[in-house]
């Protein structure tokens, strides 16, 4: 008898995912890597766009990084024969996801009440960049433009008399997608306690919105009228907290506590500073932020890196280089912990992909998870979840419902060219 798997902590959910690109199935991807089964719907002809975003092999990279571990079930959306094979999944499942914009999915008869009326104890949540309601929704909408209404571009990166700058990740996109599944797996605990299924949603907008620290209430308090200004590379309320220049990287130093400082005035040989009428406290440091910064630069500028990181270390001074993506990667740090992780993929060979982001005691152990080739998985689905006959799906093959594009896997695995960021 084969062993049972270990049970995981989504074991048992099954997921029918109808989103794209990159924050609907984000959110799919961290289920799937807590052990619930996700078949991912695409339409045909050719499937999720991120599977043509950025590639290598005629893969995109992307692509593989979100959707390992998925069944993926290709139909095409102009014969009303596919609407009603999701209509007959729906019964199957416990969650169904979708990233149309808002009005497509009751467009084709799958809005939430269509659903439920199918599956009472489903739970539907639907990720886009506005919400479902509110002036905005019907406006195009992605990362950036969430953190533009969000009043975050306006703060994030530049000089304060310059211009914001776009973050270099996709921060909202998948700030989004962990907002869908935290949603996601509160609606199953509750649908635990009371049986009851129900419709949620995430937003862009929403949840770069949550990410505002301080500064809403503040303005609250000054009548509208605060504005919040871009720091540029040093805090304006706090000192010394910024970026420096160190023999190799920018440095990321930060002082939130007058401890801080004088432990950073020890790790410098220069001890006096801390007992200096004008850089005792914050608020003096403040009013000197100029000196300030001139000194510490000044150290910087005299003391090798790699030993100036060992001296702040020493005197716990918060400290870190800032690395590029390659240096991260390989950091001895995220390698132990699994942050960074390697994965298998039938065209691109072995790959570094993100590990999953939370750290479980049981039940969450990485899995060899691989991405599907586009409809790799319609025979299998149809046959699993609605038994559907060898042929009957041949017929559907025949009506152009069905869509599959088997690849010529390459011989070879040449390294990707250098892309821009998304």
């Amino acid at each position: 008898m084969a062993a049972r798997a270990p049970r995981r902590i989504m074991s048992g959910v099954k997921i029918l995912d109808m989103t794209q690109v990159i924050a609907g199935p984000s959110a799919t991807h961290l289920l799937v890597e807590m052990g619930a089964e996700v078949v991912k719907i695409e339409l045909g002809p050719t499937g999720d766009r991120y599977r043509f975003f950025i590639q290598a092999n005629n893969r995109g990279t992307a692509f593989v990084r979100l959707n390992r571990g998925k069944k993926s079930l290709c139909l095409n959306f102009r014969n009303p024969r596919a609407v009603e094979i999701v209509r007959e999944m729906i019964a199957h499942f416990d969650v169904l996801v979708e990233n149309f914009a808002p009005g497509v999915m009751a467009r084709m008869g799958l809005d939430y009440e269509s659903v439920r009326q199918i599956n009472p104890r489903i739970i539907m949540c639907s990720v886009s960049a506005f919400g479902q309601t509110g002036p905005l929704s019907s406006q195009p909408g992605y990362d950036y433009l969430g953190a533009c209404y969000a009043g975050v571009m306006d703060v994030m990166g530049g000089e304060p008399d310059g211009s914001p700058t776009l973050p270099g990740v996709a921060i909202g996109d998948y700030l989004t997608g962990m907002t869908a599944t935290a949603g996601i797996a509160s609606a199953l605990f509750y649908r635990s306690q009371t049986g009851e299924g129900q419709y949620l949603e995430a937003s862009l907008l929403d949840s770069y919105f949550y990410a505002q620290d301080q500064a809403v209430v503040r303005q609250a308090l000054y009548g509208g009228k605060l504005r919040p200004r871009r720091l540029g590379r040093h805090d304006t309320a706090l000192c010394p907290q910024g970026l420096f220049k160190g023999e190799k990287h920018w440095l990321c130093l930060l002082c939130p506590m007058d401890k801080m400082w004088r432990q950073l005035c020890v790790a410098m040989d220069q001890p006096e500073l801390a007992r200096h009428p004008d850089f005792a406290t914050n608020a003096q440091r403040v009013r000197n932020r100029e000196r300030v910064i001139q000194i510490v630069q000044q150290w910087f500028d005299a003391t090798p890196e790699d030993e100036a990181l060992r001296r702040l270390n020493e005197n716990r001074v918060p400290v870190a280089p800032v690395l590029n993506t390659s240096e991260a990667v390989a950091h001895p740090h995220l390698r132990q912990r699994g942050t960074v992780r390697k994965a298998q993929d039938p065209m691109l060979g072995e790959v570094d992909v993100p590990g999953f982001p939370i750290r479980f005691s049981s039940g969450a152990d990485p899995q060899d998870l691989q991405a599907p080739l586009l409809g790799q998985h319609n025979i299998d689905v149809l046959k699993h979840y609605l038994g559907y006959s060898d042929e009957r799906i041949a017929q559907l093959k025949n009506e152009g419902v069905l869509i599959e594009r088997p690849v010529d896997l390459p011989k070879a695995q040449p390294k990707p060219q250098e892309a821009r960021n998304p």
